[in-house]
């Protein structure tokens, strides 16, 4: 759950973020994918950490 909240979470500042840049479709595209794929893996690795620390 943390991982997919990320990913939206992250797709959404870096489309706007590129979107505030002045960015054309393509760039918002990838910096909302780039954006997602960071903030995806954040959740993952915060996912980790609470099994193990909760386990």
């Amino acid at each position: 759950m943390i991982v997919i909240l990320g990913a939206v979470i992250g797709a959404l500042i870096g489309g706007f973020t590129a979107k505030k840049r002045n960015g054309n479709t393509a760039d918002i595209a990838q910096y909302a994918t780039g954006f997602a794929i960071a903030f995806a893996l954040a959740g993952m690795v915060l996912t980790i950490l609470l099994e193990k620390l909760l386990a």
